[in-house]
């Protein structure tokens, strides 16, 4: 009996260290995780400058040691941050669901998309305005920017070439200037709000502003890829 005891508390223990490095690894990710998730939260709402490890280490139930242990740097935990949010946006990109058949009403759809994604984001517009003040800096270092915006790139090529088959779209129209295009005017309104709104006195994030302005965009859109102007 005691035999037999002693070799079920040997394999317990060699299952036991087995597994102990998956769960380090877990761990490791988790807290990373949770950092990145409470970096984004702080850069969103103080800027690069503003920003502080200690109140980031707080959020994500960690130490500032461990925020500069898995990025190094605060330079490298702003890059992760934007890479995390292109990241999210692209598979957001890659999700939608735009009509096969039609290309016009699929473009509709593409360009409603972006601009409820921006609404519905506010940190993600805050933290390219800052990036902005910076030149690009973070995002200049990165080695993942191909597969974080060429994919959407890749998506507007397509939607064009088929609209382009069909007779309805212009066939000079470039894939990157069109998302520039839908991006700005999707962007404009949302990251000047708080101006604009001063300005022109009128509530520039509101729902039934929005989507009044989408339907008028959607229209320059269309009419600039379709010709209609």
């Amino acid at each position: 009996m005691a035999a037999k005891a002693s070799k079920a508390g040997q394999a317990a223990a060699a299952t036991q260290g087995a597994e102990a490095p998956a769960k380090r690894r877990r761990d490791a990710e988790a807290t990373r995780g949770r950092i990145l998730k409470a970096a984004a939260v702080e850069f969103a709402q103080h800027g690069f400058a503003g920003a502080r490890g200690d109140r980031i280490a707080q959020r994500a139930r960690s130490s500032e040691r461990m925020v500069y242990y898995y990025f190094g740097s605060k330079d490298g935990l702003f890059r992760a941050v934007l890479e995390g949010a292109y990241a999210s946006l692209r598979d957001a990109e890659s999700a939608v669901r735009l009509d096969p058949d039609d290309p016009p009403r699929a473009l509709e759809q593409f360009c409603r998309f972006v601009w409820r994604y921006y609404a519905d984001h506010p940190g993600f517009i805050s933290l390219l305005n800052t990036e902005n003040l910076y030149r690009a800096r973070h995002l200049r270092k990165s080695g993942r920017l191909a597969e974080l915006v060429g994919p959407v790139v890749g998506l507007l090529s397509r939607l064009l070439a088929d609209g382009q088959a069909r007779g309805v779209f212009r066939s000079d129209v470039d894939p990157v200037d069109l998302y520039v295009a839908i991006a700005g005017l999707g962007y404009f309104r949302l990251s000047n709000r708080h101006t604009l709104s001063a300005v022109l006195g009128r509530q520039m994030a509101q729902a039934e502003g929005l989507e009044r302005y989408w339907v008028e965009a959607a229209r320059m859109v269309s009419g600039y890829v379709c010709d209609r102007l």
